[in-house]
């Protein structure tokens, strides 16, 4: 089946659930990465045909960091392909030897960010060939409601046209329904190369319409944005999507 057909078929992303698996050095990124891509990755893709992301930290205020990103349509969906999991006895068997003697991991972190209208989905299809592709996860937090409704007009508007101009197309825009730092406008975007990343970021900043439409929106609702947060990661090589 095409690949744009099976996107379809399986319905729009409405959700992304995000896990943030905090490491220390020595034993447990090995352990992860070991019990992810033979078990959790296989094992949810029995159960669940809509994007799965997984991301190794390489700039972010905790490295060791894992953190995996799932679409899905609806919260009974989530919930439907967790309960699968764990009723799988091969996989629970391999689960519950992860986590025995020595802690798996630190602390783990999760968050529902809700899909924007205007955000796109991501079709599953071929990996690209070469190195990973350098992700960078964004998250802004607006200081009122009406701030965090400009921010997202912005982007609606006139501010996607020219990300798509210099280079710049995530992968999804979102808000968070539950975790920190909301109300938020929350997006992923995906670099052939982190030159690549800084090309395109230069470009956008001395772009002339981008200029003009951040005065334009500070005059209307101020600084909208008074938080940023900004990660670096590289796809796992057992991500599905790379």
């Amino acid at each position: 089946m095409p690949m744009a057909a099976a996107a379809q078929e399986r319905g729009k992303t409405r959700f992304y659930v995000v896990e943030r698996f905090f490491l220390e050095n020595g034993t447990q990124p090995g352990r992860l990465a070991e019990f992810f891509s033979k078990w959790l990755i296989p094992t949810m893709g029995k159960y669940h045909k809509g994007p799965v992301i997984v991301l190794e930290a390489m700039a972010a205020p905790h490295i060791p960091q894992v953190v995996l990103i799932m679409g899905v349509e609806s919260f009974e969906q989530m919930w439907s392909v967790s309960k699968s999991l764990f009723a799988d006895k091969e996989f629970y068997a391999a689960f519950d030897g992860w986590e025995s003697g020595e802690p798996a991991y630190q602390s783990q972190e999760s968050m529902f960010l809700e899909a924007m209208d205007y955000s796109p989905e991501i079709v599953m299809g071929e990996k690209p060939a070469g190195a990973p592709r350098v992700f960078e996860l964004r998250s802004y937090h607006s200081p009122t409601a009406r701030q965090w409704k400009l921010l997202h007009e912005r982007f609606a508007g006139p501010e996607i046209k020219i990300f798509h101009r210099v280079g710049v197309h995530p992968l999804f825009y979102s808000s968070t329904v539950f975790g920190r730092g909301r109300p938020d406008l929350t997006y992923l975007i995906p670099f052939d190369s982190l030159a690549a990343r800084e090309k395109a970021w230069t470009a956008f900043g001395a772009d002339p319409e981008w200029v003009k439409v951040r005065a334009e929106s500070i005059a209307k609702g101020g600084q909208i944005s008074a938080v940023s947060d900004i990660s670096l990661y590289k796809a796992a090589a057992y991500s599905p999507v790379r």
